[in-house]
């Protein structure tokens, strides 16, 4: 089987961090790899745990912002930090970074103005952005065309709307990425979308700790269980799970230019 990149999880989380040898030894027993690891979530030591982490372990990158939900701390000093992080040559995208309108955790106008810095952030640096999207499809997509689209370019990750906002993504060039809910019982229109993502732009991921696909839904996600999403995204494309493990790890290394880093 060919190896599998994780294109989304968060390595600095606590719960992820505190048993992170084992959770790359059990990843590479598992032939996932290369892992992009996530900061983004919370302070700015979040990103920088994150980029350390990757510094010292081969094949894990990283990616650097301000989670829609902390978007209120998106202001000049934080981005100052960031892009002196992504000096690190580990740095690989910005984000994650968008709009959720679904948990609310910041002003709509905090997330817009946040989205739009993450958006130049990338252009300035030349590299891709990570989106996260909840309930938010269309406004993201306005923006994103009113800002325009990063040249390196960028994914959505967790994908959770419906064919009407793949299109959308699809057509501004993004890639799509699908977690473990595309195993979910209840997760029937997602499942529905996964066969219409053209091969060169599909990318799975765990986005551990959260959301372990099925049978390990309830316990903490890591890197290892990727596979079994694989597995399920490949049944409903009526491909061979190992052609398309080779087909998604080789879009994230385009993406995230790995073999630069």
């Amino acid at each position: 089987m060919p190896m599998l990149c994780d294109s989304h999880c968060h390595l600095a989380d606590e719960r992820v961090r505190s048993d992170l040898a084992g959770v790359l030894e059990r990843a590479a027993a598992a032939e996932v790899g290369p892992i992009i690891a996530v900061g983004a979530i919370g302070t700015i030591e979040t990103d920088r745990a994150t980029v350390a982490i990757a510094e010292h372990h081969d094949g894990v990158f990283a990616a650097i912002g301000v989670h829609p939900h902390d978007a209120a701390a998106c202001d000049k000093s934080r981005l100052n930090e960031l892009r002196a992080l992504a000096r690190s040559r580990k740095v690989a995208a910005i984000g994650e970074s968008g709009l959720d309108f679904h948990y609310m955790r910041s002003p709509i106008e905090a997330q817009e103005i946040a989205f739009r810095r993450h958006l130049e952030l990338a252009a300035a640096l030349d590299l891709p952005i990570v989106i996260h999207c909840r309930d938010a499809e269309a406004r993201l997509v306005e923006i994103v065309r009113e800002i325009e689209m990063p040249p390196a370019g960028g994914v959505i990750h967790c994908f959770t709307g419906d064919a009407e906002a793949a299109r959308s993504f699809l057509t501004l060039g993004f890639h799509i990425s699908f977690s473990g809910i595309v195993t979910f019982r209840n997760a029937a229109t997602l499942r529905a979308v996964v066969p219409m993502v053209p091969d060169d732009r599909l990318m799975v991921e765990t986005d551990a700790p959260y959301l372990a696909p099925e049978p390990y839904r309830g316990k903490r996600n890591e890197p290892a269980y990727l596979r079994r999403t694989l597995e399920a995204v490949a049944a409903l494309r009526g491909n061979e799970p190992a052609a398309l493990s080779e087909i998604v790890t080789n879009n994230a290394i385009r993406l995230f230019r790995l073999t630069t880093r």
